[in-house]
């Protein structure tokens, strides 16, 4: 089992973000004990399954104090049979990382750390309206490596305005120089809810340009390539099989617990999904309620659901768990869609599965809705 919790608290929003989060802390306290008692209510949402990854997500995660982090690791460890080598990822903003939080952070058991850089270059971070600076940003990932910490993750936006690629190289050459086990490349995209949303309805800013953005991603893949890094999803690359493991089981649908405002839950069959707001998630909690929307997941959906996540991997989708997934429905459904994309160079095949090529990662999410099938 895989297990996620929520940390719904942000310093301020980046202008880019449409997660759910709050930048008013004043009840973050109360909202984490609220987490505690969700575990214990949860303890047998899948029942007798050890834990195989921790990840605390958000949100931002490395704004949580020692008593705070320790009271939910303490909660886990007692309500839950927790594996000896668990992977266990915290999320984290430059500007918290100093020495004696990543001392903390160790000690408290986290093992591998996912830090939101996004770019090195001061002014994308103005843009993006971060809190840290690029120098914070180089000696966050420094200083925790000096501490032990060498399971390290970098998020990276690209994408983000400019005249040419030029920054986006630095920025991957200063990524370079850190020697990072694993970094996470993804395209700068406007949502409605967003500053940046706002921004663009009332044209204070343009669309993302799609052609500059696919140029990003193929300098992104090709640099990243001839520095050791394998594209094991699209926007995930690891050095010496450096998976992010919790990742990789929502690719490869397994069951995982999702614990805190706005958290999702999968147990093969269904999902559940938290109310995305603090005050009526901390009002539910208080009253032993599990405040979450269940849904039966349908043939159809899980089908979709195996496509969705399942293309954007080095692994690919298993031919016969289609099979078994769609009732017998997706191949005999399909086979003109997928002699098309493959005449097209977007799709490939072995005798088990299918996978996208380079080409075809390009339009990922597209190819995915090709092929998806309809509820009957």
């Amino acid at each position: 089992m895989h297990l996620y919790l929520h940390i719904p608290f942000c310093r301020q929003a980046c202008h880019y973000c449409d997660f759910h989060f709050s930048t008013n802390t004043s009840n973050k306290r109360a909202i984490v004990e609220a987490i505690a008692q969700e575990i214990l209510l949860r303890k047998n949402y899948l029942p007798h399954a050890p834990i195989e990854t921790i990840y605390f997500g958000g949100g931002t995660p490395s704004l949580l104090d020692a008593a705070e982090l320790n009271l939910l690791l303490n909660t886990i460890h007692k309500h839950f049979q927790v594996e000896p080598d668990a992977e266990i990822t915290l999320e984290a903003n430059p500007d918290d990382l100093n020495a004696d939080k990543l001392h903390q952070l160790n000690n408290a058991g986290i093992n591998r750390l996912s830090i939101g850089i996004q770019s090195f270059h001061e002014p994308h971070l103005k843009f993006l309206n971060r809190v840290h600076s690029a120098t914070e940003a180089e000696q966050s990932v420094k200083t925790a490596q000096e501490i032990g910490i060498t399971n390290i993750s970098i998020d990276l936006i690209y994408a983000i305005p400019a005249p040419d690629h030029s920054i986006l190289v630095s920025d991957m050459q200063q990524a370079f120089a850190l020697d990072i086990a694993h970094i996470s490349a993804y395209c700068l995209t406007i949502e409605p809810q967003t500053a940046f949303g706002s921004w663009l309805k009332k044209k204070k800013i343009k669309p993302i340009d799609e052609e500059f953005a696919a140029q990003q991603f193929e300098i992104l893949v090709k640099s990243l390539a001839a520095h050791g890094y394998e594209q094991y999803e699209i926007s995930n690359f690891a050095r010496n099989g450096f998976y992010s493991m919790h990742n990789s089981s929502y690719w490869k649908q397994r069951p995982y617990l999702g614990v805190g405002p706005s958290a999702h839950s999968y147990n093969g069959t269904s999902r559940e999904y938290n109310v995305s707001n603090n005050a009526r998630y901390l009002e539910a909690i208080q009253k032993q309620i599990i405040p979450a929307t269940y849904e039966l997941l349908s043939i159809a959906d899980q089908t979709n659901e195996y496509l969705l996540t399942g293309l954007r991997t080095k692994w690919g989708v298993n031919k016969a768990k289609l099979q078994t997934l769609s009732d017998g429905a997706f191949v005999k459904t399909h086979e003109k869609e997928l002699q098309k994309l493959k005449e097209k160079n977007w799709i490939r095949e072995d005798i088990e599965s299918l996978f996208l090529t380079e080409s075809g990662k390009l339009f990922a999410d597209r190819i995915a809705s090709d092929l998806f099938i309809e509820e009957s």
